[in-house]
């Protein structure tokens, strides 16, 4: 059946105009006249008999018909986009292409990742750290890891493991810090807590029923792998992933002061992208993780 496509640089045109909420930007972007810009515009708003903009004395708007084709058009051509763009770049076959958050990545995967390496040398592991989970439709990524508090549908999600939450602390400040005996003894005590989880501290105090101690009051940091070091270098006490300091406590790097352990709803998952056929490489780094966090959710974490 012959596809019904309106003209295709009507349609470039047309989703550069949107986009840029402007005739002329489109034109330097594409290299034309504005005049062509308008030309071809008005060829596709003919071709699907639709007012795609508003004309203004000072610019143009979108249409509602023309914001939902714009959405939809936009859409396809960055798929069109990405695809194109990984076509032309050197095959890259064995490179592993994954996006974490920045704590995982530094706490979790890389102190694992010589096991991997040993197992598969041939595969070249390529790391981005976000906060954000990776969107497949627009990022050259193979496998996002992310921290969701509610389980993601759809099969190309894979749950790794569930949140813990602890106290944890240097061993050598506890002994020329005040004592910590029970939950109320932390209002005497420099608290650490990472901007990206200020729940931490209100869910663990809530769970040892305390409400008169700000956990969000103390030493703030950009993100919690900072906050993690902020604990190792003994500046305070914070609020710990178990997962991310299962090694430390076996070391006795560090200590769990108080016996406080508060499973949340979160965990974090494994995805990569829905419509495409899964390459060997994220096949084998799947199995791996798999066996790897077995044991974190064998201890239910």
């Amino acid at each position: 059946m012959l596809r019904q496509l309106p003209p295709l640089n009507a349609l470039r045109a047309f989703e550069s105009a949107a986009r840029n909420s402007s005739f002329t930007q489109a034109a330097l972007e594409l290299c034309v006249s504005q005049g062509a810009i308008s030309r071809h515009v008005a060829t596709l708003e003919q071709w699907l008999d639709v007012k795609l903009f508003t004309r203004m004395n000072r610019g143009i708007a979108l249409t509602p018909q023309g914001r939902t084709y714009f959405e939809s058009t936009k859409s396809a051509l960055d798929a069109i986009e990405l695809s194109t763009r990984q076509l032309k770049q050197s095959p890259d076959k064995d490179r592993l292409k994954l996006k974490l958050p920045p704590t995982f990545a530094m706490r979790w995967l890389i102190p694992r990742l010589a096991r991997f390496h040993a197992q598969h040398p041939d595969i070249d592991v390529q790391i981005t750290t976000s906060h954000q989970p990776a969107d497949f439709n627009r990022e050259d990524i193979d496998v996002s890891i992310y921290s969701w508090a509610d389980p993601p549908s759809g099969p190309e999600h894979l749950h790794l493991f569930g949140e813990v939450l602890l106290l944890v602390c240097a061993p050598g400040l506890l002994k020329t810090a005040p004592p910590l005996g029970q939950p109320r003894d932390l209002a005497h005590h420099v608290l650490l807590c990472s901007l990206n989880r200020p729940y931490d501290w209100t869910t663990i105090l809530q769970a040892a029923h305390v409400s008169d101690i700000d956990g969000n009051g103390g030493l703030k940091f950009e993100n919690a792998a900072l906050a993690y070091q902020a604990t190792i270098d003994e500046l305070g006490i914070m609020v710990a992933q178990l997962a991310f300091v299962q090694e430390d406590l076996k070391s006795g790097r560090l200590v769990s002061p108080l016996p406080l352990r508060v499973q949340t709803r979160r965990g974090y998952y494994l995805s990569s992208h829905p419509a495409h056929i899964k390459p060997k490489r994220v096949k084998i780094f799947e199995e791996w993780i798999k066996q790897e966090t077995a044991t974190l959710i064998s201890n239910n974490l």
